[in-house]
């Protein structure tokens, strides 16, 4: 028995030992974890090291954008369209109790009639166009002749050394130009069917948005979630409020170049107007090609003081847009200056070609109003705004 009793007390003492060794490794993990934290929390790095690691990710992250822009590109697009389009297909939702896979096709359908009456117009005009181009023709024939003697008297080239470069020169355009229609005509092929991907794109965003949204707040803790959905409601206001501005400032711009033109009777009048309201989207630049191609259709179908008329009214009505309409309506909206409005502009040429000059305007913005919502990043919404008081 008294053998027994000490068997029994040492395999006690084996289970308060085993215990106790459970308890001490437990502590010690958690206490490792939490140095391990504070340890985390408390480095630091270098200004330097800093510095070059945000130079590598906007590096890669610039990188995956070319390297992806034939799926982002009609993606972001349709990611704007989808916010424009939200309170259509809501409204249809709850006033009219449409389903919402219903709601959201009549929305893609009613943006697509939009932009097929758009098209209408501007096929319509440059059918009327496509009569003057034999005229157009002869008068860049009869102004290369009048160049021709102008570098001939000026220069003292004769007409057999001025043909060998022009012929040079036309024979050159004519070989890109043959190589170039495959290349067009697999490009065209391409628009159709990104812009059929872009409705696609348009209505899965428009039905599935609690899908997303629920998909974006899990990848926050929950403490976060709520500056998450203030972010979200920021983001779709401000795209709201600044796709809303711009067809706004297109509709002034539009009646502004389509009125003083008609005084001055200028032909095409229509074409011209929207081909400005349109290409002004891009800022800084759109107007100035706009200005180009209604002085060459211009001369083509009229003289050269109205070509000289057309650039006069484009000036105007570009100080006016940029000055009264611009800051008004758009302006406030976005709130980037105009130094990083121009980086934008070139930056997304350089990655996305003509739609980047138009969309990273927009996606400034958001990393605007992300930046103003996380304390990190709070120095490169201050980089970005257009307030310039003092911290």
């Amino acid at each position: 028995m008294g053998l027994l009793r000490i068997f029994i007390s040492l395999g006690r003492c084996n289970r308060l030992c085993d215990l106790s060794v459970q308890n001490l490794a437990a502590n010690l993990i958690k206490y490792s974890h939490t140095r391990s934290s504070i340890n985390m929390r408390s480095v630091k790095l270098a200004f330097y090291a800093r510095l070059a690691l945000i130079l590598h990710a906007l590096a890669l992250i610039l990188l995956c954008m070319y390297l992806g822009k034939t799926i982002l590109i009609p993606l972001f697009f349709a990611l704007l369209i989808s916010f424009l389009l939200y309170p259509l297909a809501l409204l249809m939702e709850t006033k009219l109790k449409f389903p919402r896979p219903l709601a959201s096709i009549l929305s893609v359908l009613t943006f697509v009639i939009s932009v097929g009456l758009l098209i209408f117009i501007i096929s319509r005009q440059m059918v009327h166009l496509s009569k003057d181009l034999p005229l157009l023709q002869s008068r860049i024939t009869g102004t290369l002749a009048e160049l021709k003697d102008w570098v001939g008297d000026r220069y003292h080239l004769n007409d057999a050394q001025q043909m060998e470069y022009i012929n040079k020169s036309v024979n050159g355009m004519m070989g890109g130009l043959a190589n170039s229609i495959g290349t067009t005509f697999v490009g065209a092929l391409e628009s159709v069917v990104l812009f059929l991907f872009f409705l696609i794109f348009i209505y899965f965003i428009l039905d599935h948005r609690r899908l997303l949204m629920n998909f974006v707040m899990a990848l926050v803790n929950r403490e976060h979630r709520l500056k998450v959905q203030e972010v979200v409601v920021s983001v779709r206001s401000l795209i709201n409020r600044y796709i809303i501005g711009l067809l706004s400032e297109m509709l002034i711009l539009f009646v502004l170049i389509l009125v003083a033109l008609l005084i001055f009777g200028i032909k095409y009048a229509v074409l011209i107007a929207v081909v400005a309201a349109v290409l002004n989207i891009i800022p800084y630049l759109g107007i100035y090609t706009a200005m180009a191609f209604s002085m060459l259709i211009t001369y083509a179908g009229g003289s050269g003081s109205q070509a000289i008329t057309i650039a006069i009214v484009m000036i105007v009505a570009h100080f006016i847009d940029a000055n009264i309409i611009l800051p008004r309506i758009v302006g406030g909206q976005v709130k980037i200056n105009p130094l990083v409005t121009i980086v934008a502009v070139l930056t997304g040429h350089l990655v996305w070609g003509i739609p980047g000059m138009f969309l990273f305007i927009p996606l400034t913005a958001i990393i605007r109003i992300i930046s103003e919502k996380v304390d990190e990043l709070k120095p490169w919404a201050i980089l970005i705004s257009t307030d310039e008081q003092e911290l």
